[in-house]
């Protein structure tokens, strides 16, 4: 089940035997080590561009975890994989699925608004404007939850909603 880490960085490396170490020490049942260990696993070939794998180790993690908080993560990185692939669709229902279990995942708010802008910006250039401003009222939306949960963040989303009108 576990990765090699051949091409790993330092930094991998460290993180994963510190992973390692705390799923050895940590009072978590044998079950959530393994749902662990799946979805350390799909991070690590997802960041390898190993897409596949990554989704068949969130696939097994999402099998095996029964937290709703890190089921949240499990679904939010399955939709970042989908998204880079621009299955938009796909990737906002696994971000929906990661909102209804942490509706703080302030990073699914962003993706979210970031898809329905590009969106917006697609229907521009196809010369549909009513339909541009419905998915750009709806990157709004998301933009300001995200802001009010982090408002430090997402400085771009809050120029643009200030030169949109939209704040």
């Amino acid at each position: 089940m576990p990765r090699t880490q051949k091409n790993d960085n330092f930094i991998d490396k460290t993180f994963t035997v510190v992973a390692d170490v705390l799923l050895k020490i940590l009072p978590t049942s044998k079950r959530e080590k393994e749902a662990f260990r799946y979805y350390r696993d799909g991070l690590c070939a997802q960041s390898e561009g190993e897409y596949a794998e990554a989704l068949q180790n969130y696939s097994q993690a999402l099998r095996l975890e029964k937290d709703p908080y890190d089921r949240s993560y499990i679904l939010y990185n399955i939709g970042l994989i989908y998204a880079s692939n621009g299955d938009h669709l796909r990737a906002l229902d696994f971000y929906y699925q990661a909102l209804e279990r942490n509706f703080n995942l302030v990073q699914a708010l962003n993706n979210i608004a970031v898809i329905y802008h590009y969106r917006g910006e697609q229907a521009i250039k196809k010369g549909n404007f009513k339909k541009s401003e419905n998915f750009f009222e709806k990157a709004a939306d998301y933009w300001k939850q995200a802001i009010k949960i982090a408002p430090s963040n997402y400085i771009e989303a809050q120029n643009w909603l200030r030169t949109t009108g939209r704040i």
